[in-house]
């Protein structure tokens, strides 16, 4: 089985995506904890100091901002965590025709799953579980943005074709 999947469809362009590069994607999410409130209340407050910095940087210039590369990764997460990322920028980058209403996930086992593009858009996508690739049913497992299917995701995922 590849790990290797494309979008493609009703799209401008088509996407080939390796999900094995993600674990070093700075989009990426803790599957364990992202569905919770208390993940939910980070998020707030990451944004809330989004919204600080663009503040500070518009009133005093780009010299206000920290320097350099604040992302720090832990070995011991990146193998015991399962993570996903963010379905968007992945549907934002195929660029969808106007006229594009439906996704459909091909599995190589199962029935194929679809969706609406609005759901797809805030969906996420995992890629690991416990620090490793999902090689048994993946590449990858859809997860609805609400968290919904968190423990019943969509799994076999082998391509994603928009309509």
């Amino acid at each position: 089985m590849s790990s290797i999947l494309t979008i493609s469809g009703n799209v401008k362009h088509t996407i080939t995506i390796d999900p094995g590069v993600w674990i070093f994607d700075e989009r990426k999410v803790d599957l364990k904890t992202y569905f919770s409130q208390e993940y939910l209340n980070h998020q707030e407050r990451e944004e809330k100091n989004m919204a600080e910095a663009w503040n500070l940087h518009r009133s005093q210039g780009a010299d206000a901002l920290p320097k350099g590369n604040n992302v720090k990764v832990s070995r011991k997460d990146l193998t015991e965590k399962s993570f996903g990322v963010p379905f968007a920028p992945f549907l934002k980058n195929a660029s969808p025709s106007s006229d594009a209403q439906t996704v459909v996930f091909e599995r190589s086992e199962g029935e194929d799953f679809g969706c609406t593009l609005q759901e797809a858009n805030e969906a996420i996508i995992g890629f690991s579980e416990e620090g490793k690739p999902l090689k048994g049913n993946g590449p990858v497992h859809f997860y609805y943005g609400d968290g919904s299917n968190k423990d019943n995701p969509v799994t076999h995922i082998n391509k994603i074709v928009i309509v």
